[in-house]
């Protein structure tokens, strides 16, 4: 590792204790250690208003309209005390990072220009409780299809109208998939919306439109002039002062920027519209952000629907082995348009929202027809060729011009509040990043990749093959069957290079870190099996399919890769019948419904193990005003889950025994997730392995000379620094605290608060002064967390190896010294091996499992066989 800077290279004032430096390809404490930073989003929740969730049609169009509702509560409910169980179960799980979930229609939803002051503050309040419990955060300015009125979220609703758009005609133009009126408005079943439909949104016309107005409106749309401005400068300008604001309020609160958030995103996933589409009759071949699900409309057909023409598009459907045509379907609005009705502006002034539209912009016909791009008496497209670029590919053209110069300008806005902040660079998924001047990074930058596994996600199963979708995507392959994986190994290893390719597109930009800004599978796998939903409830709280999955990617991110990265998402108000609350999303690692009776069976040790979990039993529960913003009150007649049942207080510590049972209850394939690493390393992290089925923890280190940390430099002058190790209680709590957490009844649970109510076992380790250099796990807490963590509590059982050094625990880190070579001396590997003492931690799902690869090839051969 270069000698880390005593001054900071974007602003040349010397950096504190607490500066996170971005060199060398990573993250880096101000001592000199490289740090990885793994944690979740928080939240998904945040991409609706409480107590609006995607499947709630009553209300949704007059509030859009109105601008009268707020997001204060998103993510979290800070006035019951929740906050904090939340907050600590996620500290308690490892993570050290949290990617901070905003829209932009939290912040301007009352119109152009009027900011909601009251969320923002409320913001402030929450990000001060994430620094509370030893967080470091990136705001992540969030969006899927533009909004929540288009089908996905992020934009207020006045957008929409100001580009000249009827949002209540998406379902019958098919321009968009709206979640509550889907299949349509007369008729709603939103419970049967299908997996993933609402990402077909991104090759509809809506989110078509929006987003070439957004990026690239100035050059495709030029007649389109609003308050004196082009659509793409006026959308863009409030955008960026919205989030301008709210860097302010962050900024004015004195103790936030750089001790807790440490950078911003742009625009999560951002979308390139038409931009680049070489002919309009035809999808363009290379069109990575869009399913093909459901009905499948080329653009020529999208603009003649979205004037009210009926057309008979293509229909496809995905299966196992992935998208295949599946006929066709004729759509017909019967005459309803997409565009605004002339007369919902008088004199060319919007009523409510004040605007005032240049003449040119007539309303009431496609904005595309009034530049010339289609006829819309012939339906004839005139140029199809309109969006073309000169390029050959579209979408580096789209990136190096359309949103880099969004990406400068939302980054200048920022650092004038920030000027310290780590720009996270985020461009279309799968999308190379643009080369950007040094002078825009100043050295503060980090590439912000994501990833999933798409079949997985798509299908929502587990398969026993995949393939290598970046490796197609960009061109590796002449053909779909060198891309295939079969068996799990190999699949594991293939997600493990894709994740390395993502990776080597961060030296684009410069010698800095990657973080995977998400990442992360589908709970509600097979039918809900899980939930009890299938099999008469056979599978219940068998989560084995998920674990696989969530492992394979999280596995892939271990290795050589060492890559920073957090998980999509943590939920606090999930359901099993709703996921997420947003278009059947269920990505949780967390549900309240998921949380074990407290009068359910007790746990058994096995014989295949020292401890075994409790299997989890499920409880649907109904959510208090305090607890969840979800409303039941729509749920579609005959649902699994219409019965209401006893509810649960999220607020206290009182309901768990102890940081195991607090740590395993309502987590969802928690083994994947909670996982051992390095979250400080003296040197550099060469590999990571860890085995989920062994409880093996391997990790190689690099050091050389210049890695020699400075103890100095975080403020701690008295106490030699260590490469730092979470070890998660998850895989390695000694048998004496798992099985006093599997012998309680919790009939009536006792109050954590009490010290009595800690197990007083102490560690088998000498337990030596808690390190307070490590900032990153380490910051202010309440006094029921310490107790609930403190080595006298948190008992593990292990097994360690180091090939040099020595090494101690305290509470779930594991610190590790050895030797730092000399100035002129050869750098130096070393290794650890973290095992736990008496086997794994099963829990009963794995002990129970027998289900086999080839069982699962019978299966797809069975639906292959037909009796002839």
């Amino acid at each position: 590792m270069p000698r880390v800077p005593s001054v900071s290279p974007a602003t040349g004032i010397p950096t504190p204790s607490h500066f996170i430096h971005t060199l060398d390809s990573h993250f880096v404490d101000n001592a000199g250690r490289s740090i990885l930073l793994r944690g979740v989003n928080l939240s998904g929740a945040d991409k609706a208003p409480v107590d609006c969730p995607s499947y709630i049609l009553n209300g949704f169009w007059e509030s859009g309209e109105s601008g009268d509702y707020d997001f204060v509560g998103r993510p979290l409910n800070l006035e019951d005390g929740s906050a904090d169980v939340h907050l600590a179960r996620l500290r308690g799980w490892g993570f050290n990072m949290l990617r901070y979930v905003v829209t932009w229609e939290a912040l301007e939803h009352a119109g152009p220009g009027k900011y909601d002051y009251e969320f923002m503050d409320y913001t402030v309040r929450v990000l001060r409780k994430c620094k509370d419990y030893g967080f470091k955060v990136y705001m992540d300015p969030h969006q899927d299809i533009w909004s929540r009125f288009s089908g996905g979220s992020g934009a207020p609703f006045w957008t929409l109208p100001a580009c000249g758009i009827n949002p209540r005609h998406f379902t019958a133009t098919q321009a968009a998939v709206i979640h509550a009126e889907y299949p349509s408005p007369a008729a709603p079943k939103p419970v049967e919306l299908p997996a993933m439909i609402w990402s077909t949104n991104y090759g509809r016309l809506a989110s078509q439109t929006l987003f070439t107005l957004f990026f690239a409106g100035r050059q495709y749309a030029p007649k389109c002039i609003i308050d004196g401005q082009n659509i793409q400068d006026y959308l863009q300008s409030h955008y960026i002062a919205a989030f301008g604001a709210l860097a302010d309020r962050v900024r004015d609160a004195g103790d936030l920027l750089d001790e807790c958030v440490i950078g911003w995103d742009s625009m999560n996933e951002p979308y390139e519209g038409f931009c680049g589409y070489d002919d309009l009759n035809t999808v363009p071949k290379k069109q990575g952000s869009t399913l093909k699900k459901g009905t499948f409309p080329t653009p020529a057909q999208s603009l003649r629907l979205g004037m009210g023409q009926a057309q008979t598009v293509e229909k496809w459907k995905f299966g196992s082995m992935g998208p295949s045509r599946d006929g066709s379907e004729t759509i017909d609005p019967q005459g309803v348009t997409v565009w605004m009705n002339p007369e919902s502006e008088p004199d060319g002034v919007h009523p409510h929202w004040g605007w005032r539209r240049d003449p040119q912009w007539q309303l009431g016909t496609c904005i595309w027809a009034l530049h010339g791009v289609w006829d819309v008496e012939s339906g004839e497209v005139l140029q199809p060729d309109y969006f073309s670029t000169p390029d050959s590919d579209r979408i580096p053209h789209f990136i190096q011009t359309h949103w880099l110069e969004h990406w400068q300008a939302f980054s200048a806005r920022i650092r004038q509040s920030h000027p310290e902040a780590i720009m996270f660079v985020a461009p279309p998924v799968f999308a190379l990043p643009p080369t950007i001047a040094d002078d825009q990074l100043n050295g503060r930058c980090c590439y912000s990749a994501h990833y999933y596994d798409g079949l997985t996600l798509v299908s929502r199963h587990w398969n026993w093959f995949n393939a290598d979708a970046l490796g197609l995507l960009r061109g590796k392959y002449s053909s779909t069957l060198p891309a295939v994986r079969i068996g799990e190994s190999a699949i594991r290893k293939c997600i493990q290079e894709q994740l390395g390719m993502l990776k080597d597109d961060a030296p684009i930009l410069g010698p800095y870190p990657t973080i995977i800004g998400e990442i992360g599978i589908p709970y509600d796998m097979d039918g809900k099996k899980a939930y009890g939903y299938t099999d008469d409830g056979k599978y219940k709280g068998d989560y084995s399919s998920q674990q696989k999955a969530l492992d394979a990617s999280l596995n892939a991110a271990d290795g050589p890769n060492a890559l920073n990265y957090t998980i999509w998402n943590y939920c606090p108000d999930n359901s099993h019948m709703w996921g997420d609350g947003w278009d059947m999303e269920d990505l949780s690692v967390w549900s309240p419904d998921d949380l074990r009776s407290r009068d359910g069976p007790k746990m058994e040790l096995s014989d295949a193990s020292s401890a075994v979990l409790l299997q989890k039993g499920p409880s649907v529960m109904t959510r208090s005003a305090a607890a969840s913003s979800l409303s039941l009150t729509t749920l579609a007649a005959g649902s699994e889950d219409e019965t209401l049942r006893v509810s649960y207080d999220p607020v206290s510590f009182s309901r768990w025994e102890n940081a195991f049972d607090f740590l395993t209850d309502g987590a969802r394939a928690v083994k994947a997730f909670c996982r051992p690493y390095p979250v400080a390393i003296i040197g550099l992290p060469k590999d990571i392995q860890f085995d989920i089925a062994k409880a093996e923890f391997k990790l190689t280190v690099r050091v050389r000379p210049e890695d020699a940390p400075s103890p100095e430099r975080l403020g701690n002058r008295s106490e030699e620094l260590a490469t730092e190790i979470y070890v998660p209680l998850v895989h390695y709590a000694s048998d004496k605290l798992v099985s006093r957490f599997a012998e309680q009844t919790c009939d009536t649970p006792t109050t954590l608060t009490s010290d009595d109510a800690l197990s007083k076992e102490p560690t088998p380790f000498a337990s030596r002064n808690v390190s307070t250099a490590d900032l990153l796990t380490q910051g202010p807490s309440t006094a029921t967390y310490d107790r609930l963590f403190s080595p006298a509590a948190v008992s593990l059982a292990l097994s360690v190896d180091v090939s040099a050094g020595r090494w101690d625990v305290d509470g779930q880190t594991l610190r590790w010294w050895y030797p730092v070579p000399g100035e002129g001396e050869a750098e130096r590997e070393y290794t650890i091996t973290v095992r736990r003492d008496g086997g794994t931690i099963k829990t009963a799902e794995e002990v129970q499992s027998t289900h086999s690869v080839w069982d699962d090839c019978c299966d797809f051969l069975k639906k292959c066989c037909v009796l002839m």
